[in-house]
């Protein structure tokens, strides 16, 4: 039976969350709106019309929520700053309010014994500087660089531990590329600026924390997920080997002085010429303390001629055996072995933290208890996978569970539950659901 003496005294366990998820209060004390307040004002983007003026009422509960992350047993709380709380137009003048929340936020956590790890940007843009094309737009990058000082400047004597982005193939290609996620955009001609200016914004914003905030540890986080040909064929290895160019390594090898990956694809050679990313390859290096890996599946990609630019698509493993969680993401925990390992296999990584793993599912109400039966049994597979890495000599130092609460989960509205935490969306009650009590039970051991 696993424990989490396992992983050694030091090994950090935390909960992760972020700001649009879980604060509400979208148009209080100051806050401006952010492309996800905007997103999901427009009918039909997310389902069942779900909006975020109230989420899971964070900003007013974050005491008590607080409560909940050390009454689990957890160390760490990873949460997000709102850019548009800080800086309600994305720039130039500051809310108060806005700034004092988050030092309140810090503050409890202290209190409580648990160490703040700080997202600065977690994918809700202020609709201010979308206006101004957004990710797209060159002048994002000193829009983003003033928002990191000030962050730094405010929380870095009390916040030593930071994540410059969340998920960064995540906002630019669902965001930028394919229109399914805020702001909506489509189109290489969108994607390509997008992930030009976010390769930089790492660096950069790296780069600040490290000269702002005194003994920082300074990391940044990547959506993964192993990439799988469905035959041996050259055509499906090609494929699949674009796929992983796009999803897991974008942004790392910029980040490790290598330039954009372009796995012989003529489509990233010519990003590459026409955008002229040679000359910015040291502006977008940064030594990171740490990398976070975030994994929820893996992919089996076919070669299809038939899509357009990418030639592959998704199908379903060869093995029909494996089991889904209820977002219909595959549960393979060998493929999660497997993608801490190709993390690490990169020179640079100093240390991986696992900054967001869990499934969502269709939990049961049962005379006043939340069953959930099938998370816990995903989390004890994904953690003897994170252990025999670990057992091997990666050096992987730390897991936050995604996540606390049942929160709003993007385009997926309040309908996707992924959280330790049962929400109830109408009373906001709090119902620790039994994978939240597995956790208290497996954290004293």
């Amino acid at each position: 039976m696993i424990k989490s003496s396992d992983f050694g005294d030091e090994f950090l366990w935390g909960v992760a969350v972020a700001a649009t998820q879980i604060e509400g209060a979208a148009a209080e004390q100051g806050k401006g709106p952010s492309i996800w307040d905007s997103f999901a004002a427009k009918s039909g983007k997310i389902k069942k019309g779900h909006k975020l003026d109230i989420t899971c009422d964070f900003y007013h509960k974050y005491v008590e929520d607080i409560a909940l992350v050390k009454l689990l047993g957890f160390k760490v709380f990873r949460f997000s700053i709102s850019w548009s709380r800080i800086l309600p137009l994305g720039k130039e003048e500051t809310n108060p309010l806005g700034i004092r929340f988050y030092h309140n936020v810090i503050d409890e956590c202290l209190s409580q014994g648990i160490v703040p790890y700080i997202t600065l940007y977690h994918w809700d843009l202020p609709q201010a500087l979308e206006n101004e094309g957004g990710w797209t737009s060159f002048s994002i990058n000193a829009a983003f660089n003033a928002f990191v000082s000030i962050c730094a400047l405010e929380y870095g004597d009390k916040v030593k531990n930071w994540i410059v982005l969340n998920e960064p193939f995540g906002y630019t290609s669902l965001g930028y590329m394919l229109g399914v996620h805020a702001p909506g955009k489509t189109g290489l001609s969108n994607f390509f600026p997008a992930v030009l200016h976010t390769a930089l914004a790492q660096a950069e914003g790296g780069k600040i924390l490290r000269a702002e905030v005194s003994n920082a540890n300074i990391g940044t986080t990547y959506s993964c997920s192993e990439i799988v040909p469905y035959t041996q064929s050259e055509n499906d290895i090609l494929a699949a080997k674009r796929v992983d160019c796009l999803m897991n390594r974008l942004f790392i090898e910029p980040a490790q002085g290598l330039g954009f990956p372009t796995a012989g694809w003529d489509v990233l050679e010519k990003f590459q010429l026409e955008y002229g990313t040679w000359r910015l390859q040291e502006r977008m290096k940064f030594d990171f303390d740490f990398i976070g890996l975030q994994n929820y599946f893996p992919l089996t990609v076919k070669y299809n001629a038939f899509i357009p630019v990418i030639q592959a698509w998704e199908v379903k493993a060869k093995s029909q055996r494996k089991p889904h969680t209820a977002m219909g993401w595959e549960i393979n925990a060998e493929s999660f072995y497997n993608i801490i390992k190709q993390f690490a296999a990169y020179p640079n990584v100093k240390n991986i933290m696992v900054t967001e793993n869990g499934a969502a599912y269709h939990d049961k109400l049962v005379n006043g208890h939340v069953v959930d039966a099938e998370r816990i049994e995903y989390f004890k597979l994904y953690l003897n996978a994170m252990l025999k890495a670990k057992q091997e000599g990666i050096n992987i130092t730390g897991y936050m569970a995604w996540t606390l609460m049942d929160n709003f989960e993007w385009a997926e509205g309040f309908n996707a539950r992924f959280g330790l935490v049962h929400t109830d969306f109408k009373t906001l009650e709090r119902t620790i659901k039994y994978s939240g009590y597995w956790w208290q039970e497996f954290l004293k051991n």
